[in-house]
């Protein structure tokens, strides 16, 4: 799973559940001060079996969702990198998904 950041804002273990072209789920293991409706930088670092490599995605905060154990938290993403880079992630991770 790839791991993300937002600096200053989410930092630690945080994994990117899900993504797509237009929006992100990011499961954090505490609880963010992320606020609805701002925009944050997300760094993203892609496992490495993706041969894909870091990149930023600016984003809207959507809402969040506490289960006890974790947190997620879903964007909208505004700006991706310029590039296939993106791309290219998305339609790695819905390959690797759609594997038995």
């Amino acid at each position: 799973m790839s791991q993300v950041r937002i600096p200053g804002v989410l930092e630690g273990e945080n994994l990117l559940k899900d993504i797509s072209i237009t929006g992100c789920c990011v499961e954090c293991t505490v609880a963010p001060d992320i606020q609805a409706g701002i925009k944050y930088q997300l760094e993203v670092e892609p496992e490495s079996a993706s041969r894909i490599g870091n990149f930023r995605l600016q984003v809207e905060s959507l809402w969040m969702r506490n289960d006890g154990y974790s947190t997620e938290a879903g964007f909208f993403i505004i700006a991706s990198p310029k590039g296939r880079q993106f791309q290219n992630y998305v339609d790695y991770l819905a390959y690797r998904n759609s594997q038995p």
